[in-house]
């Protein structure tokens, strides 16, 4: 409890000296987004949006050779949904989020859907401002993750996460997650070696917000260790938000079922991406 007590307040650190990063860098003229306008649309958007990226890619293993078992398609939809018609206190929405990931082995015969993952949360956002600036948000997220599966098979987590996204200038983003978990799956009580207890990166944009690239990182058991996420996006057109979607995974956790199992996969496919930016 110690630990996480402890990166908890080096999370809290962070944000605030991102924040006054971002503060210096907005007068510079890093072109964020104006504070009047951003409330308007966080209270008049549709209750119902984007939560984390949409994608739908396939792609062999990288390392061993590619083969029909290891070369496969996964997809991910993921959904918020805004529970009040005004602002609560200190300038605050609760979000109903809902994410689904499924890996699906489409040269297998029968064409099999090996791995379904549910992950349904509630948070509370605030959006953050610096000068009557928009530079990011924070968000306290109460989430639960399964396989839906029983017998041997099941796995699930719960966690209770707070989360940061913040613009540093308009061309890069950096973001952070820590949880506290509670492990409630019989066959996967060690998951946290695996999954870790935090993570952060960062996403670069062209000035266009035609390309994106970025990095994730998830710290495990011992130091030096981590599952490492890398991707690259570019816009289809100009006015569509559609994107060619390029994504290496290498490392553990990628699916709930095979969550110990190390996995280096590189996929491609297409991305629809929320408004502003991800949650990850």
């Amino acid at each position: 409890m110690q630990f996480l007590l402890r990166l908890l307040f080096v999370l809290s650190v962070s944000v605030a000296a991102l924040g006054a990063s971002a503060q210096i860098l907005v007068t510079g003229g890093a072109d964020p987004l104006d504070a009047d306008s951003v409330k308007r649309d966080f209270s008049n958007q549709p209750y119902f949006g984007l939560y984390k990226d949409n994608y739908f890619i396939f792609g062999p293993s990288v390392g061993p050779k590619a083969t029909k078992d290891n070369t496969n398609v996964k997809f991910q939809i993921s959904i918020a949904q805004r529970l009040t018609r005004s602002t609560l206190p200190w300038g605050t929405y609760l979000y109903l989020f809902y994410t689904q990931k499924c890996f699906w082995n489409v040269l297998q015969n029968s064409m099999p859907m090996t791995d379904l993952n549910f992950n349904p949360g509630i948070g509370i956002t605030k959006p953050l401002f610096v000068k009557n600036r928009y530079i990011g948000k924070l968000t306290f997220l109460l989430e639960h993750e399964s396989n839906g599966r029983d017998s041997i098979e099941s796995r699930s987590w719960n966690r209770a996460a707070l989360c940061a996204n913040v613009f540093v200038t308009k061309n890069l983003m950096v973001h952070g997650k820590i949880w506290a978990p509670i492990v409630d799956g019989q066959n996967n009580k060690d998951i946290v070696r695996y999954c870790g207890f935090f993570q952060m990166g960062f996403q670069v944009l062209s000035d266009d917000r035609r390309f994106a690239g970025g990095i994730t990182v998830v710290p495990r058991h011992r130091f030096g260790s981590m599952n490492t996420v890398i991707d690259l996006s570019y816009r289809i057109f100009k006015r569509d938000n559609q994107f060619l979607f390029l994504q290496y995974y290498n490392g553990y956790g990628e699916g709930l079922l095979e969550y110990n199992k190390f996995h280096s996969q590189l996929r491609i496919g297409l991305l629809i991406k929320p408004r502003l930016f991800s949650d990850y």
